[in-house]
C-alpha cells in the first residue's frame, strides 16, 4: 500500500497537468475520470508480471518506459517464452489521443485495448481474465487500492475496474515540447535546425506528408486517425489476397478471434483494417501513426519491416514500394504515388522527423540534426 500511496503523490501532477506545448487537452471519458490514486493503481497493474501465463511478462514488457513505451528495437513484439507475433509495438505515449487502438483499430479505446494482450496466446497467454481477478483479490495492497479508488469489495472487482485503472495510467503518458513545437508553436526561431526547417517545407509540400500526419492551428497530433494501404506487407502477398480474404471471412463467420488471428499469422496480419471491417476497400490498410518521438522508436510500419526513417521516406518516395520498380498492390491508397524527392530533400525530411522528439526521450543520435545548430 505504501508503494501505491507514494506513486500516487508522484503522479498527482500528471493527473491535473496542462497539456505540453504542441498538444491539446487530453480527452478523458466521463465514465473514467483521472485521479492520482487511480493512476498509481494503473501503474502497478501495468508492471505486474503475474498477469501472464509464465509470470515474466507484463504490459511494460512491450511498452517499456525507457524505450518510449515500446519494445524498440524489436521488429515485432515478444510475449511469453519469447513467442513472437506479427506487429510492431506502437508507443503508449500520446495514445490517449488515438480515436482507436491497435494498428488496425480493432479496439475503440484504451480501456478495451487493455483487455486483449492478457489472453492472446503469443502475448501473455492467460486462459481467462479470472486469473487476474484471483491475483488481485488475494493481494491485500490491491484490495485496499481498489476499495479506495472504486469503492468495491474484493469479490466485486471486475476487469472493468482493472482496465479503467490501466487506461488512467496510460493517459498520463503525454509528451510534446519537441524542438518543432518550440519553433512552430512557441515562436523560438533557434529551436530547430535549418535542415529540419527545410524538411518541414518538404513535409508540407513535395512530400505531402501532412495529408495524413496532420497539423492543426494550435497543436499537432501528426495523425488523421484513418487507415491507409501504403504498400507494406500487402505488396508481398497481393497474389494471395483473394484466397486469404475468403478464408479469413469464413473463419471469422465461424467465430475466430480477430485479435488472435492477426498476431498468429503474418499473411493474415497484412490484411490490415479489412480483418476488422470485412470491407475490401480497407484491404491492407493500417492506422496512420503519430510521428511524435518517431526517431526514438525504430523500426517502423505495422510489421517493423523498415529499419530507419530514411528507409521509410524512400519507400514513400518510390510510390509505396520498398524497392523502386517493384509492383504495387491493387488496394494501394490513392494518395500514394512517387514523390521524386532529391537526396537532400530526403535527408532534410528525416531531420524534421528527428526534431519531433520530446526532451525526455531525446538522445544525441535522435536530436543530432533536429535540434538547434
Amino acid at each position: 500500500m505504501r508503494y501505491l500511496m507514494l506513486t500516487g503523490l508522484l503522479l498527482a501532477g500528471q493527473a491535473l497537468a496542462d497539456a505540453p506545448l504542441g498538444l491539446p487537452e487530453v480527452p478523458v471519458p466521463a465514465a473514467n475520470p483521472q485521479t492520482p490514486e487511480k493512476i498509481a493503481l494503473g501503474d502497478r497493474l501495468f508492471e505486474d508480471k503475474r498477469f501472464s501465463a509464465t509470470g515474466d511478462v507484463s504490459c511494460s514488457t512491450c511498452h517499456a518506459a525507457e524505450k518510449v513505451f515500446t519494445d524498440s528495437p524489436l521488429q515485432v513484439s515478444e510475449g511469453i517464452r519469447k513467442l513472437t507475433g506479427t506487429r510492431n509495438a506502437p508507443t503508449v505515449v500520446n495514445a490517449a489521443y488515438n480515436e482507436s487502438q491497435f494498428w488496425d483499430g480493432r479496439s475503440p479505446d484504451l480501456e478495451d485495448q487493455a483487455l486483449h494482450p492478457f489472453l492472446n496466446p503469443v502475448e501473455m497467454a492467460l486462459p481467462s481474465h479470472d486469473v487476474i481477478l484471483e491475483i488481485i483479490r488475494g493481494d491485500k495492497d490491491y484490495v485496499a487500492a481498489f476499495k479506495g479508488v472504486f469503492g468495491v469489495a474484493p469479490e466485486d472487482i471486475t476487469m472493468t475496474e482493472v482496465t479503467q485503472a490501466i487506461a488512467a495510467f496510460e493517459r498520463t503518458k503525454v509528451s510534446g515540447n519537441s524542438a518543432f513545437d518550440r519553433w512552430y508553436f512557441g515562436g523560438d526561431s533557434t529551436a530547430m535546425s535549418e535542415a529540419a526547417q527545410r524538411g518541414f517545407t518538404v513535409f508540407l509540400q513535395d512530400g505531402r506528408c501532412v495529408s495524413c500526419h496532420t497539423i492543426e492551428q494550435d497543436h499537432a497530433l501528426f495523425t488523421d486517425h484513418l487507415f491507409h494501404n501504403v504498400g507494406i506487407g500487402i505488396n508481398d502477398i497481393q497474389n494471395q489476397v483473394p484466397t486469404l480474404a475468403e478464408a479469413f471471412l469464413k473463419a471469422k463467420s465461424q467465430g475466430i478471434d480477430v485479435d488472435v488471428a492477426v498476431l498468429a499469422d503474418a499473411n493474415t496480419s497484412h490484411l490490415g483494417r479489412f480483418a476488422v471491417t470485412d470491407d475490401l476497400s480497407a484491404m491492407g490498410g493500417f492506422k496512420t501513426p503519430t510521428l511524435r518521438n518517431i526517431a526514438a522508436t525504430a523500426p517502423y510500419m505495422h510489421d517493423g519491416s523498415l529499419t530507419t526513417l530514411r528507409d521509410v521516406v524512400v519507400h514513400y518516395n518510390n510510390g509505396g514500394v520498398t524497392q523502386e520498380g517493384n509492383p504495387v498492390n491493387a488496394f494501394l491508397s490513392g494518395g500514394i504515388r512517387p514523390l521524386d524527392l532529391t537526396d537532400q530533400q530526403i535527408d532534410d525530411l528525416v531531420a524534421f522527423m528527428e526534431a519531433l522528439t520530446s526532451p525526455e526521450y531525446a538522445t544525441s543520435e535522435s536530436m543530432s540534426t533536429g535540434g538547434a545548430e
